[in-house]
């Protein structure tokens, strides 16, 4: 009996192992483990061996299961019976025959409770959620394993080839998996959430995640906006442009005729030495595109056209802003400097409740790096939006606006736009 109770206790356990093992390689992140296999290591070395071909790994595991299970219902059968054949002395046909019965339900019953609870349920709920550690802790035992029905598994998987083959047409497991986007956006999330608020995100980290949200930013949200367009009217004068080239230090101005919404062209700094007569004997053509464009889409135009600028229209046509290949590069990469960029942008942070902050500056960056909890919309994307947009007038230097636990007070502004900002959490 007690050789028994083992079998069945270990047979239990092995079909927990292999059930999990199978469940956690389905669950666990690509990104994770294509990460774990360049460690150069020896655990690396087993994840390459165990991954390389998919199939093969799950066809194992589903091999030494079932061998486990059994094995665990011959013992458990016998175990079962020659428990209720203690219980009575059977000496009437009828009452043999009503034993028989109670001992196939009962075995029937107790073996299914017990494979489900400690050999399906349980293990693959835990396997999946600490698919990503235990998927590296057990690579050495599941390795063993591996080689082990290395052989049964090849039949098994030449004999599933040869099936789809002839009765679905359908080629077997011949491509390795690859991690998807979303996979690679919850490793991204599990590095976030393992950092401290003082901590630094690594830089490496920091470009996989802008390089997911690369697809889905709109031409509005990298562009300059239009009041910050450094523009000229078409029967300008050669001399002032040359002023204004020197002056700001830009490589491109854009040229209009009559008002910003009317853009015609740029013309380049390197055609100045040519001593045009007029704008119009060096002027560039321009792209327009909308402020809806996804600027991936705006990229591959500008390639395509072979230009570095574009003006982005609004749905009316109007000039909503410009945007150039550096800025649309700096979305993936972070911020470009160069001796002709303007001073940084105001950032200060006076403690954990008091902050003095550009209206220029983004509500998602400020919210990153500062870890405060501004509301965030598709409506602005500039503190001084977030205000605008809750105020519903362009304040006043002096003026203050409170929104939830936020209180902002303007510290400068124009008549047309807000330029610094003071914020203090009210919140205790």
């Amino acid at each position: 009996m007690e050789n028994q109770s083992l079998v069945i206790l270990l047979s239990l356990l092995f079909s927990a192992f292999f059930s999990g093992m199978e469940i956690a390689y389905v669950s666990a992140n690509k990104v994770h483990i294509e990460i774990e296999k360049k460690q150069k290591n020896f655990i690396s070395k087993i994840l390459n061996k165990l991954t390389h071909k998919p199939s093969k790994f799950i066809a194992s595991m589903l091999i030494g299961n079932n061998i486990a299970l059994v094995i665990y219902g011959l013992v458990m059968g016998d175990a079962i019976m020659s428990f209720f054949e203690g219980l009575l002395p059977v000496q009437n046909y009828i009452l043999q025959f009503l034993i028989i019965d109670a001992k196939f339900f009962s075995q029937t019953v107790i073996s299914t409770f017990l494979i489900l609870f400690t050999a399906e349920f349980f293990p693959k709920v835990f396997f999946q959620i600490y698919a990503n550690n235990l998927i590296r802790f057990l690579a050495l035992p599941a390795y063993i394993f591996y080689q082990l029905f290395h052989p049964l598994a090849l039949f098994v998987m030449w004999i599933s080839d040869v099936l789809l083959i002839k009765f679905f047409n359908i080629e077997g497991d011949k491509i390795q998996l690859s991690f998807s986007k979303v996979e690679l956006g919850d490793y991204i999330n599990e590095q976030m959430e393992d950092l401290n608020e003082d901590d630094e995100v690594d830089s490496g980290i920091q470009f996989f995640q802008n390089a997911l949200e690369f697809s889905e930013v709109k031409a509005r949200e990298a562009m300059v906006p239009r009041n910050e367009v450094v523009a000229v009217e078409v029967n300008e004068a050669i001399s002032n442009i040359i002023q204004l080239f020197t002056k700001t230090g830009y490589s491109k101005i854009l040229v209009y005729k009559e008002n910003k919404d009317n853009i015609i062209g740029y013309v380049h700094s390197f055609d100045m030495f040519k001593r045009p007569k007029t704008i119009k004997n060096v002027l560039i053509p321009v792209v327009f595109v909308p402020e809806t464009l996804l600027i991936k889409d705006a990229l591959n135009t500008l390639i395509k056209k072979k230009k570095s600028i574009c003006v982005v229209i609004d749905e009316y046509g109007g000039t909503s802003g410009i945007m150039t290949v550096e800025d649309i590069v700096e979305e993936l990469f972070g911020e470009i400097e160069d001796e002709h960029d303007p001073v940084m942008l105001t950032e200060k942070k006076v403690n954990d409740q008091h902050y003095i902050f550009s209206a220029r500056l983004e509500v998602d960056y400020i919210n990153e790096k500062y870890k405060i909890d501004l509301p965030e919309s598709d409506q602005y994307e500039t503190l001084s939006g977030l205000i605008v947009h809750h105020s519903e007038d362009i304040l006043e230097k002096g003026n203050q606006i409170k929104i939830g636990d936020l209180l902002f007070s303007v510290k400068e502004a124009s008549n047309k736009r807000l330029d610094l900002v003071e914020l203090k959490i009210t919140k205790d």
